[in-house]
């Protein structure tokens, strides 16, 4: 009697996020604690501390991420060589927790770019080889959870660091104090991702404990879910990783939205704990949204997360008092949730193979039109309005979904545990 092959049972598959993962979500947590204590003041410093403008707003944003997207397309690439990403991920952080304090030295809305620019150019080392090692440690079958639980963590960061910023400033401090004891969580990050890395380290000479080496899961076979193991340069990488560029690109940037919510009438004071309200969300969402996009896949989950946007940014151009605003602004927390753990797991499985090449190229896409994005909503929002600038973002949005769903990959099956 010939006997039938077995299925594997869903309790043979995969479920539980690796150790690694969880260790890098929780540095992520402390680095963006010290990112968000800075992030949602710069619009006030910037406009009313130094007699800046919406379009250096536009600028601050688009400049800091045209540096990091430069910067992701070399990183990438070196983190496909041997021994490289766990240098790239620590420098890329440290150069962030030594520069982003000294944003509260400026006496410029220039210096305030300066310095923003360099604390994203750290961005730009760390971002493409801590994706790549995340999707390496990661099987197949669960990277939308795993990319989605750093996620989480991350927002989670960023509630904190609104919050504290938040405390501070009513407690009476100003400004530029908050953003210097921003330099606190900076280093906590620094120490917690050294012991992180030595323990990756460990895992790769073999010494690791209850994790499968960090290598197990480089170059899947050709059956995996992956897809052509090729590098991630050919016809099939560069359509949607594009039409994912393009949904980033009508995004209006969220200095703007900041400013915009000023505009309604919330409070500069009151801001922080906007921001933190909005990672609250993110933070919530980011694991659900991963999950999901395992169980749907990655195509409809990012197509849901653009609309979601369109719809948002049309509804916030509308005549709004404070709490109108303050809600629709939380309402775009859930895009993030939506959409940032799908399209990672969409570039994972376009580039299998030279994993940290595929993600360098993306971020550098994405990156790359911060700053025509930037500049363009800037100056629409300086010259016009405030609405028009959210209804050009929500028309582009929804021309950036359709493409999106026209040259996407089908989403693949995966069992789910």
């Amino acid at each position: 009697m010939i006997s039938r092959p077995s299925r594997p049972s869903r309790l043979s598959r995969p479920s539980r996020v690796p150790r690694t993962v969880k260790g890098l979500s929780l540095v992520s947590l402390f680095n963006d604690f010290a990112s968000e204590m800075v992030y949602p003041l710069l619009p006030a410093f910037v406009t009313r501390g130094l007699g800046g403008g919406p379009l250096v707003l536009g600028l601050l944003d688009g400049a800091a991420e045209l540096t990091s997207s430069v910067v992701k397309l070399i990183s990438g690439r070196l983190a496909d060589r041997p021994g490289w990403r766990r240098p790239l991920i620590l420098w890329g952080y440290a150069t962030a927790v030594l520069v982003r304090p000294l944003i509260s030295i400026a006496n410029s809305a220039w210096q305030v770019v300066g310095f923003r620019v360099i604390d994203r150019l750290g961005k730009g080392l760390r971002t493409p080889a801590r994706d790549a090692l995340i999707a390496e440690v990661t099987p197949p079958p669960i990277r939308g959870r795993a990319f989605g639980f750093h996620r989480g963590a991350d927002h989670f960061g960023a509630v904190l660091g609104s919050l504290a910023a938040w405390f501070l400033l009513r407690r009476g401090a100003d400004v530029r104090s908050v953003i210097g004891w921003s330099a606190l969580p900076g280093v906590v990050a620094v120490v917690v991702l050294a012991v992180v890395l030595r323990r990756v380290g460990s895992q790769e000479s073999g010494v690791g404990d209850n994790e499968s080496p960090v290598t197990s899961h480089q170059s899947p076979p050709a059956s995996d879910d992956s897809g052509d193991s090729r590098l991630a340069t050919g016809d099939s990488f560069w359509p949607p990783v594009l039409a994912l560029t393009a949904l980033t690109l009508f995004r209006l940037p969220e200095t703007l939205l900041i400013l915009r919510l000023q505009d309604c009438g919330v409070a500069v004071a009151a801001v922080p704990l906007v921001w933190a309200g909005l990672h609250v969300v993110r933070s919530i969402s980011s694991y659900p949204g991963g999950r999901l996009s395992d169980r749907v896949g990655p195509r409809r989950v990012v197509a849901s997360g653009g609309l979601l946007f369109a719809m948002t940014a049309f509804a916030l151009g509308a005549a709004l008092g404070p709490a109108e605003a303050i809600g629709l602004f939380l309402v775009l927390g859930l895009v993030a949730g939506l959409t940032e753990s799908g399209e990672r797991t969409v570039v994972a499985r376009l580039a299998p193979a030279r994993t940290g090449r595929g993600f360098g190229s993306y971020h550098a896409l994405i990156g790359t039109t911060a700053l025509p994005a930037g500049l363009a909503f800037g100056a629409l929002y300086q010259s016009g309005s405030g609405r028009m600038a959210l209804w050009v973002s929500g028309a582009g949005m929804l021309l950036a979904v359709i493409l999106w769903l026209i040259v996407s990959p089908a989403d693949e099956e995966h069992p789910s545990s």
